[in-house]
């Protein structure tokens, strides 16, 4: 049987799957969760283990990001990594200012769900489109910076200092940490980041599965439209503004455009922050459901746009 083939020709297909039976066991089987055996159990850890499942998460993710940087890739990266923080910021101050329910703007989407979704970047699909398309090998290595924007650090730093929640200083440092252990030891030693980023791949789906356990389906169909709104959202704004960040700093635009994507890990933001802030855990199961579909659809907008006008400005040089 060709389980894994048949998941990864589904956009996202690694987490969505996990997390999707995660999400049945709960809406069928919610009593077992309240079972002692469970509780005690393995599986029961499992199912529930979120926080310890995303910390090692972290640390893995954490090992794949290098301290060094050329000049290029210092420009590209910081450029792109501060444009699409600074967008979020801005969408954070906006929501604060207009919105009186920050938990319900519309379509039930909420600022944890848009402040997720806008701030990381999916740098697997950044990677292999500049690959394809880019100018350079530089152009690859630029989301070495970007990759900062990976774990709920920022998203928490955001909705934190726009006035959307209050996180006390030692929730940043213990939010952060795993991907600093990552980092620190990936960094010292070459065969450590090889080791450790071999498991950054295997536990997408586990903690999918426990995310996925703590979400009711009754949600999906309301989840389902707003997501997609929220996915298109980023590809528009974000990548409209990394466009202009990408000219401005002598690139063709491509770059900015590839970036225009919501990361996997996203994902897992709403339940880190909601477990750190009380006042999101009420709606953090909708804006995972939300930012799962803004996965998926920027993992399929973003490509087909990338490509396209790549395409236009390769024609275009050929044309001067």
């Amino acid at each position: 049987m060709k389980i894994k083939a048949a998941i990864d020709k589904i956009p996202g297909g690694m987490m969505l799957i996990p997390l999707l039976i995660g999400a049945i066991i709960r809406t069928f089987f919610p009593g077992i969760f309240d079972l002692p055996e469970f509780k005690s159990s393995f599986t029961g850890g499992l199912l529930t283990g979120t926080s310890a499942l995303l910390a090692a998460f972290y640390i893995c993710l954490g090992s794949t990001i290098r301290f060094q940087a050329t000049g290029y890739i210092l420009k590209k990266g910081v450029s792109l990594w501060i444009g699409k923080i600074g967008t979020t910021f801005i969408i954070a101050l906006l929501i604060k200012a207009i919105f009186p329910d920050q938990n319900n703007l519309f379509l039930g989407l909420s600022a944890l769900a848009i402040i997720a979704a806008f701030s990381d970047t999916n740098g697997g699909l950044y990677m292999a489109l500049m690959g394809q398309l880019g100018k350079k090998a530089e152009d690859v290595a630029a989301y070495s910076i970007m990759s900062l924007e990976s774990g709920p650090f920022f998203t928490m730093l955001i909705l934190g200092v726009a006035g959307l929640a209050s996180f006390p200083i030692m929730a940043f440092v213990f939010a952060i940490l795993p991907l600093l252990i990552g980092m620190i030891l990936g960094n010292l030693d070459e065969k450590m980041r090889e080791f450790l980023s071999k498991g950054q791949d295997v536990m997408i789906p586990l903690f999918s599965l426990a995310i996925g356990a703590s979400i009711n389906l009754a949600n999906v169909v309301k989840a389902g439209a707003s997501g997609i709104i929220l996915g298109l959202g980023v590809v528009v704004i974000t990548g409209g503004m990394l466009f202009l960040i990408d000219r401005l700093t002598g690139g063709d635009g491509v770059a900015g455009i590839a970036a225009s994507s919501t990361a996997g890990n996203a994902a897992a933001v709403p339940m880190a922050v909601a477990a750190v802030y009380t006042g999101y855990s009420g709606i953090a199961a909708t804006a995972t459901l939300q930012v799962t579909a803004a996965v998926i659809v920027t993992a399929i907008l973003t490509p087909l746009l990338t490509t396209w006008f790549a395409k236009r400005a390769q024609r275009r040089k050929a044309q001067v």
